[in-house]
């Protein structure tokens, strides 16, 4: 299983890419040099996902700012916090619910990092709360695997419809059919066109 870890390996499947797919080599020349984009994992990165859904990236940021004060950013912490407390930092009843669901689970973060991409989304999946598509975020940008894929994305599948001149917007089901012929690098792809989106944001205004 190959992992991304420096920008040589963004720049190596980048490469791959415009080699394999003319679609890709088109648009790459507008993106590159690709982000890196890697982040931390672990549960302190899943709990933010969690928090993030469906709000503002500045209430997300306050709540998490609320949860640090409280000391209740890490999983021992958040598994004996009482509703009250997690209800003062800003979490809704649901997201509660997600966030204690999150810290009972105690996922096996280290062998996490060593684990194919299906078996971290069956993994973290399994967890009320998480979704296919954080999961695949996550193994993307927290454990750096290189041939993962989001497509239930919107921005991906904005994206996709403009470089692959698509008479609509794929659904999950065609993006991911689609992705398979850019294997072994799907997470390159991923930030192609994550960095063609925003090209697109800002010749449409969308």
């Amino acid at each position: 299983m190959r992992v991304i870890k420096t920008d040589a390996d963004v720049a190596e499947g980048a490469a791959w890419l415009a080699a394999h797919v003319p679609e890709f080599a088109e648009i790459l020349p507008e993106v590159t040099p690709l982000p890196l984009r890697l982040r931390d994992d672990g549960f302190g990165q899943l709990l933010s996902a969690i928090m993030s859904q469906q709000i503002s990236v500045a209430a997300a940021a306050s709540i998490h700012a609320r949860l640090e004060a409280a000391g209740l950013l890490a999983e021992d912490a958040v598994a004996i916090a009482s509703e009250d407390e997690l209800r003062a930092c800003g979490l809704s009843r649901q997201k509660i619910r997600y966030a204690g669901e999150l810290a009972r689970a105690r996922i096996d973060y280290d062998a996490l990092r060593n684990a194919p991409g299906e078996e971290v989304v069956k993994t973290l999946t399994a967890v009320p709360g998480i979704g296919r598509w954080t999961a695949e975020i996550y193994a993307m940008f927290s454990l750096g695997h290189a041939d993962v894929f989001a497509p239930n994305d919107l921005a991906l599948q904005i994206a996709a419809q403009h470089v692959f001149g698509l008479p609509d917007r794929p659904k999950e089901k065609e993006l991911r059919l689609l992705s398979e012929d850019w294997s072994p690098w799907r997470s390159v792809a991923a930030r192609a066109l994550f960095a063609y989106y925003r090209v697109i944001k800002g010749r449409e205004g969308i």
